[in-house]
């Protein structure tokens, strides 16, 4: 009875049902608590209520009768209370969920004893205390996730019993101490996320050794200090480097380029530095060797060397730089010029000099631009002959008559009227009317398509939102903020405190192809960038949760305008939203480093904004292809 739209309470009848082996009541709208005469049904195998509105707390006897219990997921709810320390006697548990609660108090120590446990998901709740040390008993673990809670104390050391563990996540709380060296020894783990918390330290130099497999090392926001082990670069498989927020200093190792497979880099406010016998960052060069790079931020830091010219052979998939207020001084090479898909670039308040390289006009995908407090700086060569055209979308712009912009109040003239009109003639301004009927559909096109200013959508620099938030914006998934449904997923409105608005697209986890679908959507909205594609904001991703904050859409879908007698479209709009799909058709076809093909295009998938500008959303099925 899974998904579907069941409301009220649970009924107490189902504690009759005892040869029952599976519950699932997952994803529906009850109220109330879970009654507890479900947790007295012997023959239970598997509970699922995940996802369903409930509330209250759980019995504090709840395992003592479920001894064939092996799955237990009731996480994304508002269950509080204490985590009951009989959770330990159902000992056949190999899955249990209890993450995006309100469980308060500690975690019981007698989860140490649940020895088949595979997957241990605690995160988003309020719990506190310490992690218990018992918890390495349990050595079948290969997920544990206690992120986003208020503990406290240091890491066990016997977590690095788990021999299993392939993803730790124990980020977002307030641990502290020195990263025990034995978690460096589990030779499986993929996932390695101890960000926001208080560890201080350095990393010891045998990091690398005992972890062949790691994919994602997230350390940002602690304290750690000293130099950055140059063995760093023995994690081959190495994706996601976070070392943001902390008090590293010292060089930069030199050999970051041996991480063939990274394409996060993440140094922002640190205190490094670079050679001081070389004259630029020595570092930038290796990181050619990364052809999978997509985001480089060594912000706030202490260098004190040029930019390479080597900095235009990075792969061309650097989506992101940043390099703000980190003491760069020199000019900006031309060679930047050939970062082809770059859409941040920001190396602000740093010691350049110099002129702005022409070659930045070659940037097409280019978002945002900061160059903000620099020491000496001339606006010639790209800006030399830029006109009103390359403004647009600054409608309050002025400046000097060179720039073929409106002048500033300052410098107007007093030139009266009928000077103005012996100047330029009738006849001009006739020809002025008469080209600018016909060039007022190409510059329109060209102001939304091209030149219309957008926001940076990296990954990293993504707002940070709770399952409850999601759920308090949502008015808990309300019927009156739905927005729409798919075959495996459903669509809100959600409006958060700070007034921002958005749509959360929630996959349907228990029907065949929703997790492939997440999978892929995800993977390709957070790679591509272009104004006709939809843009996500962040996401929310677990065993019992998959969903996708995107930009919201006032107007609705196409479907809806083409179909219903309310709507009208005229010719202009309509020749605009072919014109908008075709260009994010051609941008996934060939403006990308490989071919995507959408494979759903219909109108229901074209979203408009109040604008009427056109979006190509749904990419659950698309096909990412191969450069051959």
């Amino acid at each position: 009875m899974q998904t579907n739209e069941l409301n009220g309470t649970i009924s107490t009848s189902l504690g009759f049902l005892k040869n029952l082996q599976k519950l699932n009541l997952s994803y529906n709208r009850f109220d109330g608590n879970i009654p507890n005469g479900i947790f007295n049904l012997s023959s239970l195998i598997e509970i699922d209520l995940r996802n369903s509105s409930l509330s209250g707390s759980l019995p504090i006897d709840m395992c003592y009768n479920l001894p064939k219990l092996e799955m237990l997921r009731i996480s994304v709810n508002q269950i509080s209370g204490n985590i009951p320390p009989s959770l330990g006697t159902c000992t056949n548990l190999k899955l249990l969920s209890l993450s995006y609660n309100n469980f308060s108090g500690s975690i019981p120590m007698e989860i140490g004893n649940l020895s088949k446990l595979q997957i241990l998901l605690l995160g988003r709740n309020n719990l506190i205390g310490s992690i218990p040390y018992e918890i390495g008993n349990s050595s079948s673990i290969e997920n544990l996730y206690l992120g986003s809670n208020i503990l406290t104390g240091t890491v066990p050391y016997s977590i690095g019993s788990l021999l299993n563990l392939k993803e730790l996540i124990i980020g977002a709380n307030s641990l502290h101490g020195q990263i025990p060296e034995s978690i460096f020894n589990l030779s499986m783990l993929q996932t390695l996320e101890f960000s926001g918390n208080n560890f201080s330290g350095n990393l010891p130099s045998s990091i690398a050794s005992g972890l062949p497999d790691l994919k994602g090392l997230y350390l940002g926001g602690n304290r750690l200090s000293r130099e950055i082990p140059g063995c760093i670069s023995n994690f081959s498989m190495l994706t996601v480097l976070d070392l943001s927020g902390n008090s590293f200093s010292g060089r930069v190792p030199r050999n970051l380029g041996d991480l063939q497979n990274l394409q996060i880099l993440n140094f922002d406010y640190n205190q490094l530095t670079n050679d001081p016998s070389m004259l630029v960052l020595d570092f930038l060069i290796s990181l050619v060797n990364c052809r999978q790079l997509k985001l480089i931020r060594i912000g706030r830091n202490s260098f004190d060397g040029m930019l390479p010219r080597a900095l235009g052979n990075l792969s061309a998939s650097v989506e992101i730089f940043t390099a703000y207020s980190s003491g760069i001084k020199g000019i900006i090479p031309d060679e930047i010029g050939n970062l082809s898909n770059l859409i941040g670039l920001d190396i602000g308040d740093n010691k350049l000099t110099g002129t702005i390289p022409d070659t930045l006009v070659k940037l097409r995908e280019l978002q945002m631009l900061r160059l903000n407090d620099m020491v000496k700086f001339q606006m010639e060569g790209l800006f030399k002959n830029l006109t009103v055209d390359f403004f647009m979308g600054n409608s309050e712009l002025c400046g000097a008559s060179q720039y073929n912009v409106m002048p500033c109040k300052d410098n107007a003239t007093s030139s009266s009227s009928k000077t103005r009109t012996l100047k330029y003639g009738l006849p001009s301004i006739a020809l002025v009317i008469i080209l600018a009927i016909i060039l007022f559909y190409l510059l329109r096109r060209r102001n939304r398509n091209t030149l219309l200013p957008a926001q940076p959508t990296s990954p990293i620099t993504i707002k940070r939102i709770s399952y409850n938030e999601v759920l308090n914006a949502t008015n808990k998934f309300d019927e009156e903020n739905l927005i729409g449904t798919g075959s495996i997923s459903s669509v809100y409105k959600e409006i958060f405190s700070d007034g921002m608005i958005a749509a959360i697209k929630v996959f349907n986890l228990d029907l065949e192809g929703a997790n492939k679908s997440f999978d892929t959507e995800y993977h390709i909205l957070c790679n591509i960038r272009h104004i006709n594609l939809v843009k996500v904001i962040t996401s929310c991703s677990n065993l019992d949760l998959k969903a996708l904050v995107l930009e919201y859409m006032p107007n609705g879908n196409l479907n809806t305008w083409l179909s219903s007698s309310n709507y009208f479209l005229n010719i202009v709009q309509r020749l605009e939203i072919m014109i908008d799909v075709a260009s994010a058709l051609e941008y996934l076809h060939r403006g990308y480093t490989s071919p995507i093909v959408h494979c759903d295009l219909k109108p229901s998938n074209i979203l408009l904004d109040e604008n009427m500008v056109a979006y190509v959303a749904d990419f659950g099925i698309a096909k990412l292809f191969s450069e051959d």
